[in-house]
């Protein structure tokens, strides 16, 4: 894969960005400073594959990332425009053979996602200086591939990949409490606690009244008594959610191992706020692409241009939710409804729909309430919080299904409580299935047992057989997961070299 240098940005580009970083800082953005590279698409392609950035640790499926987003261009399937990533200062990458009009749009566009970046709550327990952190992953993954063979270790990662969604999504805004480990006791201490044992006497009647070896075997009674205690005992003792720090904890790995399962944790957290904003962090950047460019950025013969690509970028699909399209509609509607006043208790008592429709309050708040939207929601929150009937009808949402007898997707529903519960059970973890940890000593056996916190949706069995068969890699024991399959709970086991299904007794 092709490495990306730095060139500086030509002179009529360097003056865009300064223009349009004024325009955005005149309406109250609020970003870090943003570096600018110009490169081609190949080079974009290559930073694209590795989620943004200059370089990644060793890895088949960046490759073919790479691969699938060159063939993709060279056939005209898709291109893309921009990439900008989460660090302080920002980088962002604009396509050399993109027209002026284009460089515009991104760079305007560019400046939205750095300030949600930096001022959205989801993203405040992000490391800024990932970049640095990213290329230290990388040299110590090709030490590992150097020392342990490129398979060995590939392999492995390929596990650890399988698990990387397996973490706790609200971990990084929970303050932890420090659990400190009790100090190793002193010789003073030792011999504290070893005078509790023995019997008071003299001096030199002390090695008859308390014999040294019946101390000692006392001694390695009481400890044998206690490790049979902590190996019959179940752990954790709540359900932990993030099975990749559980594993971290408890698997028996080697030293490379558990240093590559945190780099593979480490990253998860890391880009784990991109999917919970999707639609909030790309209707975000639109619309001030979009206020920007209208306002200020256009000139008469690039209007045509603008119009064709922003719709391009806007346009809706039958079997896809576009995250730009309702991002931006929706940011759209909180501003014009905040500064209508079309909120609050008076305006929902009102059930005259011809006095709602043409309520106006004036009270011009729209734009202070999407830049505070913007601070603390994310997409579960943002959809539940601010999407409305109103909004379904004239955005003409609908719920579809697949249809066996006709062979065809057809509208289902277009009841509005069943289109937001839709959007939120995809949204809600990514769309993922909730997985905690219940038992790491199952059975008093050492085997790992999880639980699917089931939602009315299953498991797909196939991929919960592969998940199994990592886990089990990793924790070197047999692997459960409880589950419902066809209403019936039931755990699916793996052993390391067969898969079980019990119904649950």
């Amino acid at each position: 894969m092709p490495v990306s240098t730095h060139r500086p940005l030509p002179s009529n580009i360097a003056a865009i960005q300064c223009e349009m970083e004024a325009h955005a800082a005149s309406y109250g953005l609020d970003f870090y400073d943003t570096i600018f590279e110009f490169v081609n698409y190949e080079e974009l392609s290559m930073i694209a594959a590795y989620g943004g950035f200059p370089t990644r640790y060793p890895h088949w499926r960046f490759g073919a990332q790479y691969d699938e987003l060159m063939k993709g261009y060279t056939y005209g399937l898709q291109k893309i425009y921009e990439m900008v990533i989460n660090t302080d200062p920002c980088y962002a990458y604009l396509l050399s053979c993109n027209s002026l009009t284009d460089q515009k749009l991104v760079i305007a566009h560019v400046y939205g996602h750095c300030d949600f970046f930096k001022n959205n709550a989801w993203f405040s327990p992000t490391n800024r200086k990932m970049l640095d952190q990213m290329a230290n992953h990388a040299s110590r993954v090709k030490r590992y591939i150097d020392r342990y063979g490129s398979e060995t270790v590939e392999q492995f990662i390929d596990a650890c990949l399988s698990l990387e969604d397996l973490i706790d999504s609200h971990l990084p805004h929970v303050k932890k409490q420090q659990e400190e480990a009790p100090p190793k006791p002193d010789k003073e201490d030792e011999d504290s606690q070893e005078s509790t044992r023995k019997f008071p006497s003299k001096d030199y009647m002390d090695p008859y009244i308390n014999p040294p070896d019946v101390l000692q075997a006392e001694a390695d009674e009481e400890r044998k008594t206690q490790e049979n205690k902590e190996k019959s005992r179940s752990f954790p003792d709540t359900p932990q959610r993030d099975v990749l720090l559980f594993l971290l904890e408890h698997a028996p790995l080697k030293s490379w191992q558990h240093d590559v399962l945190s780099i593979i944790r480490n990253e998860a957290y890391y880009f784990l706020p991109q999917g919970q904003t999707k639609i909030m962090n790309e209707g975000w950047a639109s619309y001030w692409h979009s206020k920007i460019m209208t306002t200020h950025g256009l000139t008469d013969a690039e209007v045509i241009e603008y119009a064709d690509h922003h719709s391009g970028t806007m346009a809706t699909s039958r079997n896809r939710l576009n995250p730009y399209k309702l991002g931006i509609e929706l940011f759209k509607d909180i501003e014009r409804r905040w500064d209508q006043g079309k909120f609050g208790p008076e305006y929902e008592a009102c059930d005259d729909m011809h006095e709602k429709a043409k309520w106006d309050r004036q009270l011009g708040k729209g734009r202070e309430k999407i830049f505070e939207v913007r601070r603390v929601h994310n997409d579960v929150t943002f959809i539940d919080n601010f999407l409305t009937p109103e909004f379904c009808i004239e955005q003409n949402f609908f719920q579809y299904r697949y249809n066996e007898d006709t062979n065809y997707y057809e509208i289902a529903d277009r009841e509005f409580n069943s289109i937001k519960q839709q959007l939120l059970n995809n949204l809600t973890n990514h769309g993922r299935p909730f997985i905690h940890v219940l038992d790491g000593n199952y059975r008093n056996r050492g085997e790992l047992y999880l639980f699917h916190r089931f939602q009315g949706t299953e498991l797909k069995q196939d991929y919960a057989e592969d998940t199994l068969v990592n886990l089990e890699k990793l924790w070197s024991r047999p692997v459960h997961i409880e589950t419902v399959v066809d209403e019936t709970p039931t755990i699916l086991s793996y052993d390391g070299s067969e898969h079980e299904s019990n119904p649950k007794s």
